[in-house]
């Protein structure tokens, strides 16, 4: 048993240069994101201060006149979504299809600040514990300064951790809001292309009269 434990502890110590690592690698990262997300930021706002007029004068009639010619900023996800519903907008399972694909472009979008967000505080927990084993060996062998070096590195990682996953939250939360204002303003122009398409077509004079002609034959 002593033999167990004994290794076990020795495993557990030995991750922490790891661990350290990691979450080193993680704050450089989580700093390189929060700078994007700003420009992303930016970006959009002037993107959805172009578009947002748009949308308000949009109707299934000048659709595609609007839409083609308009100057709007680059996105790199709204606008080839766009592209697709307008060359195919009159099936409905490629309209989908164009749906579905920008929800998984989102999803995937998300996904780096969604690990941020739940990798950080779990490898700061991981560096809070794995040196308070030595802090404790120290505390009672009367080793102070080893007791104190160990709990410094302990606060430190758990400080790294909780920004890292602070970021990585924030960061998903804002680009979360931003998805799904841009869906559902693809759901939008979606719906009045499946409204065009399923417009009546209404009768030219020659389809009247031979409608009349054919209901007086029909008449007793």
């Amino acid at each position: 048993m002593e033999l167990l434990t004994r290794g076990l502890y020795v495993l557990s110590t030995g991750l922490l240069v790891p661990v350290i690592v990691l979450l080193l690698v993680l704050f450089v990262r989580a700093l390189l994101l929060a700078g994007r997300t700003y420009g992303a930021w930016l970006s959009r706002l002037r993107f959805r201060s172009a578009l947002r007029p748009l949308l308000d004068r949009l109707h299934r009639d000048n659709l595609e006149a609007l839409l083609r010619g308009a100057d709007l900023p680059a996105d790199p996800r709204w606008q080839p979504a766009l592209g697709r519903l307008l060359d195919h907008g009159r099936s409905a399972a490629q309209r989908e299809k164009a749906l579905a694909d920008f929800e998984t472009a989102c999803e995937e979008d998300l996904a780096a600040a969604r690990s941020m967000a739940r990798l950080g505080p779990m490898l700061g927990l991981m560096g809070t514990l794995i040196p308070m084993g030595p802090a404790l060996v120290g505390l009672a062998v009367g080793d102070i300064a080893a007791m104190a070096e160990n709990l410094q590195v302990a606060f430190s990682t758990t400080v790294v951790g909780l920004f890292v996953g602070a970021i990585g939250f924030a960061v998903q939360q804002a680009k979360q809001r931003w998805h799904t204002e841009a869906l559902g303003d693809l759901e939008f122009v979606s719906g009045l292309i499946g409204e065009r398409t399923a417009k009546p077509e209404t009768g030219g004079p020659d389809d009247t009269q031979e409608t009349a002609a054919e209901n007086r034959r029909r008449a007793p």
